[in-house]
């Protein structure tokens, strides 16, 4: 086992959920100074390393999306990947953190960001502030080898709420669930033809003319298509299970929302998925995720959206159909934790990293990415910077499917070295 891969599995053992990931921010600082780099972390707990003069800093973000039993991760391999049982795996961006680990054992002269709270907003590169003094980036967060990514989709989050009323309802109570879907990344996984559990629950109770509800408990994280959602529905006709969906009766008789209906409409009307295609990147180019869906004892709705596109006025335009989608049914909403695209940009150090790409692998290509790279951000703050992003191949990320190719790791991890050398 690579040492690489020891500190992986170091990592995983260390808590580091989004917003919960101090006792591995700790841990990171005193791993750097133990090894002669001096060391900032300013509010946000983003953590600057340096060590002499360097050219190159190299960027990563250190938390994670828990899925599944995270932060109790168990890893496993398999046919050459590496596993996590019942849980996201972290390699989205441990297996960078662990590269950058392997780095300062080696004493290189470079600079290392490690940003907090990627996976929920791009919060920590939204505040990054420290005196850069390199003149490349390498952001090591994408999860294809062989390619060398120059742009990426900007996002938005918009959150809506309603406030409704509680009213008497009629005939029997049934819990009505769609679990254990597959999930995956609401960026780069969107075009997979991934089920949504919450479209799902709402065809359902759509096609069987169900209008009251009493409840709704669905979806996980902002960036993460749904794997799971509960409806608690009252209903005069009989409900069974069909296909994905499963349908228990409960012996209670709660209060149902005065507009559930509406609730219900809404979820089977709303446009899910990739909106358009960008046919020259080969990718989405705008999508939009429906990810969490909550109601309160006090009949209050709540609804988070994840927006992506590849350009500032798709986004414009996909945020303001959305808020407008929401006026419709009543909700009140605001846009959240938005971020720019990183306009595709071929540059002097690009065409570097592609010849080392090359030289390891055989093949590279330029590419950008439908989701979110902290490089959008950190360029607008550093614009004499040159950027690119590379990674080793992950595959369900923010899923409990997620998986590393573990010798996608070691080769990545060459060209890395050989960039290093190079710049």
């Amino acid at each position: 086992m690579s040492k690489i891969i020891k500190y992986f599995k170091t990592i995983t053992q260390i808590p580091h959920c989004s917003k919960e990931a101090d006792k591995l921010c700790d841990f990171l600082v005193n791993f750097a100074q133990e090894r002669g780099y001096e060391v900032e972390v300013d509010e946000v707990k983003n953590i600057y390393i340096r060590k002499g003069a360097p050219v190159l800093c190299l960027q990563a973000h250190y938390d994670m999306v828990c899925m599944g039993k995270a932060p109790n991760i168990e890893t496993y391999e398999e046919e050459g990947w590496m596993k996590a049982k019942d849980s996201s795996l972290g390699a989205d961006n441990g297996m960078a953190i662990a590269m950058m680990m392997q780095l300062m054992d080696e004493g290189r002269v470079l600079e290392f960001l490690l940003t907090s709270d990627e996976e929920i907003g791009l919060i920590g590169a939204n505040a990054v502030a420290f005196d850069l003094k390199a003149a490349y980036m390498l952001n090591l967060d994408s999860e294809d080898e062989a390619e060398v990514y120059i742009g990426c989709a900007g996002g938005a989050d918009i959150t809506a709420f309603r406030q409704d009323s509680c009213t008497e309802g009629k005939g029997d109570c049934y819990e009505v669930a769609v679990k254990g879907l597959a999930g995956g990344h609401s960026g780069v996984d969107i075009d997979k033809n991934i089920p949504s559990a919450i479209k799902v629950l709402g065809r359902y109770l759509a096609e069987k003319g169900v209008t009251q509800l009493a409840g709704i408990y669905a979806g996980e994280r902002r960036n993460s298509i749904p794997a799971n959602a509960v409806a608690i529905v009252r209903s005069e006709s009989m409900l069974e299970n069909e296909g994905e969906v499963t349908v228990r009766k409960l012996r209670e008789s709660p209060m149902v929302l005065g507009e559930g209906d509406k609730l219900i409409a809404f979820i089977d009307a709303f446009r899910h998925g990739v909106r358009k295609e960008n046919r020259e990147l080969g990718i989405p180019d705008v999508s939009i995720n429906l990810a969490i869906i909550n109601t309160d004892e006090q009949g209050g709705v709540t609804i988070e959206t994840s927006a992506r596109a590849m350009d500032a006025d798709a986004l414009e335009a996909l945020t303001e159909e959305t808020v407008s989608f929401f006026e419709k049914y009543g909700f009140e909403s605001k846009v959240e934790d938005k971020y720019p695209a990183w306009k595709p940009d071929v540059t002097d150090f690009t065409k570097l990293v592609e010849r080392k790409m090359k030289e390891v692998f055989g093949k590279s290509r330029l590419m950008a990415i439908h989701a979110g790279l902290e490089c959008g951000v950190i360029a607008e703050k550093y614009p004499k910077m040159k950027f690119a992003s590379i990674g080793p191949t992950i595959r369900f990320p923010h899923s409990t499917r997620e998986r590393v190719k573990l010798d996608s790791v070691e080769k990545t991890f060459v060209v890395l070295d050989k960039i290093i050398q190079s710049v």
